[in-house]
């Protein structure tokens, strides 16, 4: 395998809240390239958004928002019907909080959470809100969608640099869209599948969907979801494989 392949390796950190304490940061943030941040509205608070900032930026890692809809109760995976005025305002202010605390080191790129990132997949006012939200913030971030979703195109046209996202721990439908959660076997637990499905996606472009057929596939940056069960080894692993393959692990900014 050629060294000249490059891929950023992503995950969703920071989703303590209060008390309650969700996800393994500090032992999954040496692996990556690229962390999401949560902004507070489906999880996060304003201390642990400045210790995740803080353990990015000791571990070299890039940093982004992770905004999502305003539900701390259902943890931002129930859809939400907002005006695009309200998602792109929404969208702005979570960028804002996190800005906040990385003064340091400048927030790289910003990604949809849960419900908002999943409607925006297929719905071009959403998508776009989202993306002017965006732009508000910052023009110079880089926005992170679906691979082949109509998030890429709307971030295009607003005027930011786009980053297409594949996941290594979850499924896939037929038409390259994720299987919902609600659904049995939309999330990929099993070690194994999930490196070998990884390395796949990023060294040939190719995925199995849930059904069996074979997808194409492109991903600037791999996923992997920080409360999926035993994240941690599967971080190590990947980051492992990935080397092992010959694939360098940089953060997005560096390429796009």
């Amino acid at each position: 395998m050629s060294q000249s392949v490059k891929v950023d390796f992503n995950c969703d950190l920071g989703e303590s809240f209060g008390t309650y304490r969700l996800g393994s940061d500090e032992e999954i943030m040496p692996y990556l390239s690229s962390a999401n941040i949560a902004c507070g509205f489906h999880a996060g608070d304003p201390v642990i958004m400045r210790r995740t900032v803080s353990l990015a930026e000791k571990a070299n890692v890039a940093i982004g928002a992770h905004p999502s809809f305003p539900d701390l109760q259902g943890f931002g995976r129930r859809d939400m019907r907002l005006t695009p005025e309200e998602i792109r305002s929404y969208t702005t202010y979570q960028i804002g909080a996190l800005q906040a605390f990385a003064r340091e080191k400048k927030l790289q790129h910003v990604k949809a959470h849960g419900a908002l990132y999943n409607m925006a997949v297929s719905d071009e006012k959403i998508a776009r809100a989202f993306a002017e939200g965006v732009y508000d913030a910052d023009p110079g971030l880089i926005l992170v969608g679906l691979a082949g979703s109509v998030w890429l195109k709307m971030g295009k046209e607003v005027g930011l640099r786009v980053a297409g996202e594949v996941f290594a721990d979850r499924a896939l439908n037929p038409d390259g869209t994720l299987v919902p959660r609600s659904q049995p076997g939309s999330v990929i637990e099993d070690e194994n599948a999930v490196i070998k499905r990884a390395l796949r996606m990023v060294t040939e472009g190719k995925a199995t969907a849930i059904n069996g057929k074979e997808v194409a596939v492109r991903g600037d940056t791999i996923c992997l979801h920080g409360d999926t069960s035993g994240a941690p080894a599967i971080a190590r692993r990947l980051y492992e494989a990935f080397r092992n393959a010959g694939v360098r692990i940089v953060p997005m900014g560096s390429f796009l």
